[in-house]
């Protein structure tokens, strides 16, 4: 019988380091630190989708702002239009307010950024505010004006009614401390209050566009159908805020009125530009006056001429 030959036995070193493990780890690197960090900036505060879309449409605006300078600058300096030029800029500055807002949204939730995101959201509301306001403003001087008459008294009567709006809404959020820019569930009425005068007096505004526009002081204002597609659409826009923040007790209203600022944040920008600005860099001289020829004929302005 063949003897049985003990073999040295295994020696598995253990170390009595306790932190070797520890320090080892540390050595092997996380790949995935960063992705899951931008992953939890995505989804802070109001989730992932919501602030996805936000800066997803954003940033798509302003990099075709940026892919369109050089040929939008060569077309501002030729065109010499004081309007065009200055609400150009202004929509480039607001889109950049507006893009970091949409960036931002997690200063919404995070401690110590509260000052931070209030002032960013004052400006960046205030901003959006003086387009709308300068729009209607401009509309509703009509086609007797010149250019720069027209853009002082706009810009005059935008500064005014922004100004006060800007003073208002810092009353309640710095003095009295109102969280107007901070969506916490909450159905503070004096916050919602405030939010549905702001909704109706823009509706207001609005509608009596509307309504000069299908009476007979149509003739007063600007002959483009346009335009006032873009004011029947903020109308739809501006009543339907209003009804969520009507709604605010319920959960429906909180969802509207978040779904309804998405929308507001992700578009109004492209909206301006298509309505006031694209045809101005797209087409020249010629081809833009046949356009709102063709847009007038069609809405019936030159009807009367063969009566």
């Amino acid at each position: 019988m063949p003897s049985l030959t003990l073999s040295t036995p295994l020696q598995i070193p253990i170390s009595l380091d306790s932190n070797s493990s520890a320090s080892n780890a540390d050595n092997i690197p996380n790949l995935n630190s960063n992705d899951h960090g931008a992953y939890l900036w995505l989804s802070k505060c109001h989730g992932f989708w919501h602030n996805f879309a936000l800066i997803l449409s954003s940033a798509l605006f302003i990099i075709y702002l940026a892919i369109q300078a050089k040929k939008s600058y060569k077309k501002l300096w030729v065109g010499r239009s004081h309007v065009v030029n200055w609400y150009y800029g202004i929509v480039w500055l607001v889109g950049l307010l507006n893009f970091a807002w949409c960036c931002l949204q997690a200063w919404e939730c995070t401690p110590g950024k509260t000052l931070a995101w209030n002032l960013l959201s004052l400006f960046t509301t205030s901003g959006l505010l003086f387009l709308e306001v300068s729009l209607i403003a401009f509309l509703l001087q009509g086609n007797y004006t010149s250019g720069l008459e027209a853009l002082t008294r706009t810009f005059a009567i935008s500064a005014v009614l922004v100004g006060l709006d800007i003073l208002l809404k810092g009353i309640y959020v710095f003095a009295i401390g109102i969280p107007l820019f901070i969506e916490n569930g909450d159905t503070n009425r004096m916050k919602w209050g405030l939010w549905m005068v702001h909704k109706l007096v823009i509706i207001t505004a609005y509608s009596f566009v509307l309504f000069m526009y299908h009476s007979k002081w149509r003739e007063r204002l600007p002959a483009r159908p346009a335009y006032y597609k873009y004011i029947t659409i903020m109308c739809s826009v501006d009543v339907l805020a209003l009804f969520a923040c009507i709604l605010m007790r319920t959960g429906f209203g909180f969802w509207l009125y978040d779904t309804v600022n998405i929308c507001y944040h992700a578009f109004y920008l492209p909206l301006i530009y298509v309505t006031f600005l694209a045809d101005f860099f797209q087409e020249d001289e010629l081809n833009l006056e046949n356009i709102y020829y063709s847009e007038m004929k069609d809405a019936g302005f030159f009807d009367s001429d063969w009566e």
